[in-house]
């Protein structure tokens, strides 16, 4: 076996120039794919950090038909405290969750005593909010960032009212909201800071004590409109998903539904869809670079072929059986396979390398710089490279068995 892949790096070596054309054909195929998967697949995952750490959190708990109402924000949805305590309780069963915060939320109104305008309000206990998004503080643009999140009596206000509105920190403002039964209640705030949306100054999302907001709607019980779960791992998010509906399939309605569901932040955010176009466009990269891998050395082995017909049928005539015309022809095309993917992983890894010692910075919202750090695992290279060796002892296929199959005489006399 050693000798036919010497034989084959020596045929291989005497057209030294389409070889080289080969190899560079799938050296630029590799980089194009392992470049594209790790600057998208790091662009995914920084997105959907900011996503998950900076408003969502991994998963949410709401009563069932709250997520299809959402843009209402109803009040008649809330989590009831004994609901909350089921799943508080199953929540501390779960050894992949890290931390969970309970909000109330609502729709109400903002005036700075001379003008009005809308706004959503998150209530939110401080400590266990930021513990859960992480991220959260670091969109204050305004204001003090130590401390509490926000206090009792403060408010955290989006940049688009203050912007608008001309609120100040230190201003005192008013929210006025209806509540469940339909009375209409006021409490004045002082604005502890503005807050950047997630995707630019476009958010209308406002944060208050979570004990200010029941105040406000006046509740008679701590409700809840939902809960927000952090996980130790965001890998463990669909297996955790299904382990907590599992967990809470116990809570019913009067009819003997579920009473509680369990959405990912796949299921909230619009940005899944774009995550799940990157998927697809790898896909297509993919089949791209197979392409790419079969062409050039199915033409490489082709040419090989028919300019070595006569040598063909001299080896086949002193009595080479064809089983060994075959691998030697199998062997030229692995070996054009291995070499490119040996080429095309280093230089791939050597663009990644480089790109993370001059980052890339681009800015995500007004203020908010971000750095691009584009990463690829071990068995991501490892599937890339499987697969280009693959297609090209693939290509290689046929053209050798055409060439063992050639008649020894019919191959002597072509010219």
């Amino acid at each position: 076996m050693f000798d036919i892949f010497k034989i084959a790096v020596r045929n291989l070596s005497r057209y030294r120039r389409r070889t080289l054309l080969t190899l560079l054909l799938i050296v630029i195929g590799m980089l194009a794919v392992l470049l594209f998967m790790s600057v998208t697949g790091s662009f995914k995952s920084m997105m959907v950090g900011q996503i998950t750490d900076s408003v969502l959190g991994h998963l949410e708990v709401h009563r069932k038909g709250y997520v299809a109402s959402i843009d209402n924000l109803p009040l008649n949805l809330n989590l009831k405290p004994d609901a909350m305590a089921k799943v508080e309780e199953a929540l501390k069963q779960l050894d992949t969750v890290q931390t969970w915060s309970p909000r109330v939320k609502f729709g109400g109104m903002y005036s700075n005593f001379s003008e009005t305008t809308a706004i959503r309000i998150n209530g939110v206990d401080p400590d266990r909010e930021a513990a859960t998004v992480p991220l959260l503080p670091g969109r204050i643009t305004e204001g003090r960032k130590d401390g509490p999140l926000v206090a009792k009596g403060e408010i955290l206000i989006p940049v688009l009212l203050a912007r608008g509105m001309k609120s100040q920190v230190g201003d005192t403002v008013v929210l006025v909201a209806t509540n469940r039964d339909g009375s209409v209640n006021g409490k004045t705030f002082v604005v502890r800071g503005v807050i950047e949306g997630i995707s630019g100054p476009g958010g209308r999302d406002g944060y208050i004590h979570i004990d200010d907001a029941r105040e406000l709607l006046r509740m008679k019980e701590a409700e809840v409109s939902e809960i927000a779960i952090r996980l130790k791992n965001p890998a463990q998010l669909d297996r955790t998903a299904a382990r907590l509906q599992q967990a809470l399939e116990g809570q019913t309605n009067k009819e003997g539904k579920p009473l509680l569901e369990v959405h990912t932040w796949a299921d909230l955010s619009p940005f899944a869809n774009l995550a799940r176009m990157i998927d697809v466009m790898t896909v297509f990269i993919k089949i791209v670079l197979v392409s790419i891998v079969l062409v050039s050395v199915m033409n490489v082995m082709v040419m090989a072929v028919y300019e070595r017909i006569r040598e063909i049928g001299t080896i086949a005539a002193i009595g080479t059986p064809p089983g060994r015309i075959l691998s030697l022809f199998l062997s030229e095309g692995l070996l054009l396979g291995l070499i490119g993917t040996a080429l095309g992983t280093l230089v791939s890894l050597a663009v990644i390398y480089a790109l993370n010692v001059w980052k890339i910075h681009f800015v995500f919202g007004q203020q908010q710089e971000l750095v691009l750090a584009p990463q690829i695992g071990v068995l991501e290279v490892a599937t890339i490279a499987a697969m280009v060796v693959g297609v090209a002892l693939l290509a290689s296929l046929q053209p050798a068995w055409k060439a063992s199959r050639l008649d020894p005489i019919d191959a002597l006399r072509h010219v």
